[in-house]
């Protein structure tokens, strides 16, 4: 009986990491895959479908996005983020610093974070998901670079109820594709971000209209930085 037990549990062990050596090759594969082709879902959007707001998204190449766009969201988001590997500890520690000292929590995710955990994972705070966020950003920085986490970002991130990237936003909100931004239509979607459910632009929310005059004003002044304009040739 002893011996029928071990063997169980050795079979059980066996067949274990088989299974997730299988899906650490295949997040692997995936990993790489996404380098050149877009997600076809996530789990945020199936979750827009699921509580039936619908899903408005139309992928769009970096060359079709105005550069404008791509400034405005590294303004408002991550100003450091052609200089960092992915996690900005400055802005972490501040961030914990005040949260310690607040009720109002102040998060310090970089674009990549954001990236990662937007397409790979799901909304929201437990320790699994951070470490899961923590790992999937390490490889993107790694075998994605720079370009195209940004082109990503402004794929896939949510600019409105239903509504997943910067191409749908500008159609939505503005009428045109991304391409033809301005400054200020980028910087009104920028604006968004942090809840774009509640930070609207039509009609325009209070935060939308206070911020995003002092992005127009950070991109006025990070635009000649060497590193950002790589991104936005």
């Amino acid at each position: 009986m002893a011996d029928n037990g071990k063997g169980t549990i050795s079979r059980i062990w066996k067949w274990t990491k088989r299974i997730l050596l299988f899906l650490f090759i295949a997040q692997l594969f995936y990993i790489f895959l996404l380098k050149w082709v877009n997600p076809p879902i996530t789990l945020t959007q199936l979750g827009s479908v699921f509580r039936g707001e619908g899903l408005k998204r139309d992928y769009v190449n970096m060359a079709a996005i105005s550069p404008y766009a791509r400034l405005a969201v590294i303004s408002s988001e991550d100003q450091l983020f052609p200089d960092h590997d992915g996690f900005d500890f400055k802005s972490i520690e501040r961030a914990m610093k005040h949260n310690q000292k607040s009720k109002s929590l102040h998060g310090a995710s970089t674009i990549s974070q954001q990236v990662a955990k937007n397409v790979f994972l799901w909304q929201g705070r437990s320790f699994i998901r951070k470490g899961l966020e923590v790992y999937f950003t390490f490889m993107i920085e790694l075998i994605w670079g720079k370009k195209r986490i940004l082109e990503m970002y402004l794929n896939v991130s949510e600019m409105g109820v239903g509504v997943y990237g910067i191409q749908a936003a500008a159609g939505h909100v503005f009428h045109k594709p991304a391409k033809n931004l301005t400054r200020a239509e980028a910087a009104m979607i920028a604006a968004t971000l942090p809840n774009p459910k509640i930070y609207t632009i039509k009609p325009m929310a209070p935060h939308v209209a206070q911020k995003y005059p002092w992005i127009l004003g950070q991109m006025a002044r990070l635009k000649e930085d060497p590193d950002i304009q790589k991104l936005l040739q």
